[in-house]
């Protein structure tokens, strides 16, 4: 049987501080994705439909409140119910805690890459502590993870650094990066991208460019490397009011595949 992965829409920015905008990116996503435009070969050497299942389940219907969290947690336990691993486009980055928590109530404590300008650990931001800049701090608090690796960290503020040393966070940061400083992480492993975490010379359409990120390529590479059974993933922050010409769709879209490769590789 082939190896299936199930996309799955989070139109959620309720949680974003500064500017809304992320919760139009999973239709601009999908419509890059399958645009005839590309292709869906990937660099692997695999190609979806042929080499393995990409399928859609839809966007969740949300309510923008914190309910949100119970019905996505559920609608990724079902994904994997039915046998597939979930993909999940957000949405801004708060979508992620109950996305890990769907994927950990069937895989147990996870090991998490996350790639991200921002450490997101903030323990409480803007009077909320459902903000897409808490995530992490929140799935720490939560245990759903035994590991969490971040890459391309550059806005560590010193509140952020007190919280990795507190709950164990291995960071990255940009300064004198390459792709072999990384570790190769044991499974199972859950994948989250943010795409602010690639310089905006690449990736312009975000609500909270940073200068100074990775490459697309340099991610990928980073991704190369792994070799644990990836159990869940989600590409997240993708802003497309502020994109040009739908270069970041075009991005997230090629993570999207690239992404589906490496869960279908590493689970053969």
């Amino acid at each position: 049987m082939r190896p299936a992965i199930a996309l799955i829409g989070l139109p959620s920015d309720i949680n974003s501080s500064f500017v809304r905008g992320p919760a139009a990116a999973p239709a601009a996503i999908r419509a890059a994705l399958w645009s005839d435009r590309g292709s869906l070969s990937c660099e692997n050497g695999m190609e979806a439909g042929a080499d393995f299942t990409l399928g859609d389940s839809g966007d969740v219907p949300l309510r923008e409140d914190a309910s949100d969290d119970a019905t996505i947690a559920a609608a990724v336990r079902a994904i994997i119910a039915g046998g597939a691993v979930p993909l999940a486009l957000g949405g801004d980055h708060a979508i992620t805690r109950a996305v890990v928590a769907g994927v950990h109530a069937a895989h147990g404590p996870l090991t998490i890459l996350h790639f991200d300008a921002h450490p997101d650990l903030y323990d409480n931001f803007e009077d909320n502590p459902r903000s897409h800049a808490s995530p992490f701090a929140r799935i720490m608090e939560d245990g759903h993870a035994s590991r969490l690796v971040q890459v391309g960290i550059r806005t560590l503020t010193h509140h952020c650094r007190e919280q990795a040393q507190r709950f164990g966070v291995e960071i990255v940061p940009m300064a004198d990066f390459t792709p072999d400083v990384v570790p190769v992480l044991r499974g199972p492993l859950y994948i989250s991208v943010d795409i602010d975490g690639i310089d905006p010379s690449e990736a312009p359409g975000v609500s909270h460019p940073e200068p100074g990120g990775l490459t697309l390529r340099e991610l990928l590479a980073v991704l190369r490397r792994q070799t644990a059974p990836v159990v869940g993933a989600d590409v997240v922050e993708y802003n497309p009011q502020f994109d040009t010409h739908g270069r970041t769709a075009i991005l997230a879209a090629k993570l999207v595949r690239e992404l589906s490769a490496l869960i279908a590789k590493n689970a053969a």
